[in-house]
């Protein structure tokens, strides 16, 4: 018999886990502590990883009709504006890794996720549930909210986030501690390209290395869109989410400093800013780390990332996937060893992408000497440099 999932967390991470679990007839309960389903403004680069998994969710074509698909990556000096490398994408990564990059909307496809979830109607969708405890048993899960409402179920899956409750479930040492503070923080913009100069729109992603900071640009919904990231080592007093618009902007013109033409227009041409401040954990350290009994983690609750990779989503999509995998058509009886299974799967894998999201924030961010030696090994090594088969082949 299929088992009783409770999600906690409507996010990306936790649809696609209800979503790739409903297809091997399992219900699973989605609770999202907001008072609706929905995602803030912001974009999302998939690359083949994620894009041919959400293809196994039968969502290929209508994952198509909301991206872009960029041509090329190109790689800039933010200082002079000077080309240093570039990556085909576009066919030549559908050719390659069978699947396209693409560009998205975080709402567009989140929307994309909830549609296919309520479609299935194989499970209850809870909004304004914030979840406060969690109690487990030999074969059953209760998880109550704030306003006094309680769910059972034979398993949790705890898609909640970087400060996610269900974690304090694991029997691991870093389950308890807190997230980590980078010191870095990100300012995100959405425009539409009709309303940008023709030398400002962009088909392509294109990323701007300067010391300590880098800022990227890449088309969204189909390319009537323009998403503008700058990301630097600036850190506000408290959550820059609480900055408001006047501040947030003149700390983003302070980080940026002394750039090329060309991206300083693209900044000034941006109608509004939302800054954020980056938070992340140190790389899994064993499958402890993901999964313990009937509780199992996926995406930011698990491996919270920078996004020096872009793989945050990218991540959470493969974890939805290879947990369904792992309990299959699996009974409630079978959940504390499928969820065993899925974390001994997965933990090496995102602990290697968290290792090398932090290790290219350190490329990106370079000064003096290591900066001259990086735009040396990209003017030379270009795409074999950029390319990245470990993980988009997987």
């Amino acid at each position: 018999m299929p088992a009783h999932i409770l999600v906690a967390g409507g996010g990306i991470g936790g649809l696609a886990t209800a979503l790739a679990l409903s297809r091997n007839r399992h219900r699973a309960d989605v609770f999202e502590q907001a008072a609706v389903f929905g995602e803030i403004g912001a974009g999302v680069q998939l690359g083949p990883n994620a894009t041919r998994r959400l293809q196994q969710l039968d969502l290929g074509k209508g994952l198509a009709a909301i991206a872009a698909c960029p041509d090329a990556l190109v790689v800039h000096s933010a200082g002079s504006g000077a080309e240093l490398a570039r990556l085909p994408l576009g066919d030549a990564m559908q050719q390659r890794y069978g699947a396209p990059y693409f560009c998205v909307h975080r709402a567009d496809l989140h929307g994309l996720l909830l549609d296919a979830v309520r479609a299935r109607g194989t499970g209850t969708l809870v909004t304004a549930a914030h979840i406060e405890q969690i109690e487990t048993s030999d074969d059953l899960v209760c998880v109550s909210s704030t306003d006094a409402r309680a769910w059972e179920g034979e398993a949790l899956v705890g898609a909640d986030g970087l400060w996610s409750m269900a974690r304090q479930q694991l029997d691991s040492v870093s389950a308890a501690a807190p997230p980590r503070v980078t010191g870095h923080t990100a300012w995100r913009a959405l425009v539409e390209q009709a309303a940008l100069p023709a030398a400002l729109r962009r088909a392509r992603v294109d990323v701007w290395l300067g010391p300590q900071l880098h800022a990227v640009a890449y088309p969204v919904r189909g390319g009537d869109w323009l998403n503008v990231v700058v990301i630097a080592e600036s850190a506000p007093a408290g959550d820059a989410r609480d900055w408001d618009q006047a501040s947030s902007i003149a700390a983003l013109k302070q980080a940026m400093g002394r750039s090329c033409a060309t991206l300083q227009a693209l900044l000034d041409a941006m109608p509004g800013w939302r800054a954020w401040t980056l938070s992340d954990r140190a790389p899994v350290a064993s499958a402890a780390d993901m999964a313990h009994e009937r509780v199992a983690l996926v995406g930011d609750a698990a491996h919270p990332m920078v996004p020096y990779l872009a793989q945050g989503a990218g991540m959470a999509i493969e974890d939805a996937l290879a947990l369904a995998d792992a309990l299959g058509n699996g009974s409630a009886a079978e959940v504390p060893a499928a969820f065993s299974r899925y974390a001994d799967a997965r933990w090496a894998r995102n602990a290697q992408v968290q290792a090398r999201a932090r290790r290219n924030g350190e490329i990106f961010h370079a000064t003096g000497a290591v900066r001259l030696g990086r735009d040396m090994a990209m003017r030379m090594l270009g795409a074999k440099l950029l390319d990245q088969p470990w993980l988009y082949g997987a």
